[in-house]
């Protein structure tokens, strides 16, 4: 997989007895997915246009281009879909993709380096960065807010975080 696409769903299975899947995405907008195809795997050797026939409990049921029974649709489960960057929307400032923050690495209020980004977790409520690095024994989850972190600066790399008290070890 390369820099220029971003994780956008994943396929779990087949839907079905006529070669559907069960498609989960990862968009702000749920139903915009199958409007930034074709759609790779991660490796990128293998891409696909999808059409989602029905909402369903768990994301969507969708038809994959080349997927016409149950088996092949099972074989697909656990592929998790990947989108070239530049079909996707472009965001406004105050927005990021999860892609852009893994890897960046974060700075206190004072300058100090608390880690880098490992992952972008959510759990329901808000964001979280995963954050990991020298003195950090446990990956310290420091929730992405305004309050928490201030400033994202994807030009140089680096993000300024203002931390709840004790959330790291000290420096």
């Amino acid at each position: 997989m390369t820099d220029s696409r971003i994780c956008v769903g994943a396929l779990s299975g087949s839907f079905g007895v006529r070669g559907e899947v069960r498609l989960k995405s990862f968009c702000a907008e749920p139903e915009a997915i199958a409007d930034y195809g074709p759609l790779w795997t991660e490796a990128g050797d293998r891409s696909f246009t999808l059409h989602i026939t029905q909402a369903i409990k768990t994301g969507f049921a969708a038809r994959v281009s080349g997927i016409e029974t149950k088996e092949q649709a099972d074989t697909l489960k656990g592929v998790r879909l990947y989108a070239d960057r530049d079909a996707l929307p472009v965001l406004p400032d105050d927005e990021y993709y999860h892609a852009d923050l893994i890897g960046l690495e974060v700075r206190d209020t004072g300058g100090a380096l608390l880690g880098h980004v490992k992952a972008v977790l959510n759990h329901g409520a808000t964001d979280l960065l995963e954050v990991t690095g020298p003195g950090i024994a446990e990956p310290v989850l420091l929730p992405f807010t305004m309050q928490a972190v201030p400033t994202v600066d994807l030009t140089t790399g680096r993000i300024v975080a203002d931390p709840p008290e004790g959330l790291f070890p000290e420096v």
